[in-house]
């Protein structure tokens, strides 16, 4: 029985050569081809080859301005006619007639202040005049009687027709009504001081703008206290706050070893942070007269030649100071590069772009030199990612590695 067992054990060499022909079927052979493209495509990418190490620069835009610049400074739109405007008297506010960003122009009523005791202080005066006024006119014509009658007997009394005692008292009467008429004169002027003076007071209860401008900020609305002082609980010293728009400079600090860069009257070019795609032509104004001890700056305003009515009060600005007024074309960007990007072939233009840890060869139309920057004028757009200082072997396809800076 153990012989027995022991040849069941043993090995059907039959079987064991016809086995192999068994396991080479169809998916046996689907995962070698399987290995093969993934093999050759690995190949193709580059995963049996070594990266080049490469430096890599953007594309970039460049304004012409900038190959002329001679100094650059940074600061903030400010309004050089401004006005926190409030009421000359204090009383509780009972319109106001604007809002923010609201244009007015000088003297348009801004805000109304209760008035109704000045209305009635100017009724008051104005029937004060014309009580002054009627006294003056009785007056006037009692003179005219008494200067009739001295006139009179002081011929009858040349005649000896009347007694010097009867000319005495006409006399006497003569003067007393010319010195009346010149006490009514001198009332109606009294009066009429008042009259226009309760008009001032009543004018005073009315807010209006001193300048052409836009209202920046509205400080109280009505059913406020306003006062000129300011002092009283929750009172409110200005009821606007305005700016002349057409007033608009940039202020910057220049530093006294770059003062001898800049001089009034030069031609400048202007960016604001909340507009980084524009540019403004500006023109020095003024060079403060004093400077800064602690930072070692002088202070320097530069006007806007064209306004526009994006710029406002406070925004932060960039000025770039230049050597010469910018021509006609030179306004917009241009695309520029690393002319250590650039490989030339035969007279034609090339350049390695990074796409995907990859150099691509892209053909472009250079233009001419920007200061230290070549310009592109066609093949390539700002935000691009070129090779520089290509190395010799470095050819379309390779594989990048992007050396650290």
């Amino acid at each position: 029985m153990a012989n027995e067992d022991l040849s069941k054990l043993r090995i059907d060499k039959s079987q064991a050569a016809a086995s192999p022909g068994k396991r080479r079927g169809p998916l046996y052979w689907a995962i070698v081809i399987a290995f093969i493209v993934l093999a050759a495509g690995l190949y193709w990418k580059g995963f049996f080859t070594s990266a080049h190490t490469v430096e890599v620069t953007s594309v970039s835009l460049m304004y012409p301005s900038q190959t002329f610049t001679t100094l650059n400074a940074s600061g903030y739109v400010v309004a050089q006619r401004k006005a926190a405007v409030a009421s000359k008297v204090t009383g509780r506010l009972i319109s106001i007639m604007v809002e923010e960003g609201s244009k007015i122009t000088k003297g348009q009523v801004i805000a109304r202040l209760e008035n109704d005791d000045t209305l009635a202080a100017v009724d008051q005066a104005a029937a004060n005049l014309n009580a002054a006024r009627s006294n003056l006119r009785q007056a006037e014509a009692e003179l005219h009687e008494a200067k009739l009658s001295y006139d009179r007997n002081r011929q009858m009394l040349a005649e000896e027709l009347v007694s010097q005692s009867i000319y005495d008292s006409s006399e006497a009467r003569y003067r007393v009504a010319s010195a009346a008429v010149d006490a009514a004169k001198a009332s109606v002027q009294a009066q009429d001081a008042a009259l226009k003076s309760a008009r001032v007071a009543l004018e005073y209860t009315v807010v209006r703008a001193p300048f052409d401008a836009v209202v920046l900020t509205k400080n109280a609305d009505a059913g406020d206290i306003v006062t000129p002082i300011g002092a009283a609980a929750n009172a409110k010293s200005a009821v606007v706050t305005i700016a002349d728009m057409d007033s608009l400079q940039v202020e910057v600090d220049v530093s006294e070893s770059g003062l001898h860069n800049v001089s009034v009257g030069q031609p400048c070019e202007i960016q604001l942070d909340a507009f980084p795609d524009s540019r403004f032509r500006g023109e020095l104004h003024m060079i403060v007269p004093t400077a800064d001890r602690s930072k070692a700056t002088v202070l320097v305003k530069i006007g806007f030649v064209d306004r526009d009515s994006r710029i406002l009060p406070e925004m932060s600005a960039k000025v770039a100071f230049l050597s010469r007024h910018i021509r006609a074309g030179e306004e917009t960007p241009r695309v520029v590069i690393n002319p250590s990007a650039v490989l030339d072939r035969n007279g034609r233009k090339f350049v390695f772009l990074v796409k995907e840890d990859r150099a691509v060869e892209k053909e472009i139309k250079a233009g001419k030199m920007l200061g230290d920057m070549t310009e592109v004028l066609e093949g390539l757009a700002a935000g691009d990612k070129v090779v520089i200082n290509l190395p010799g072997k470095l050819k379309g396809g390779d594989r990048l590695k992007i050396a650290e800076q």
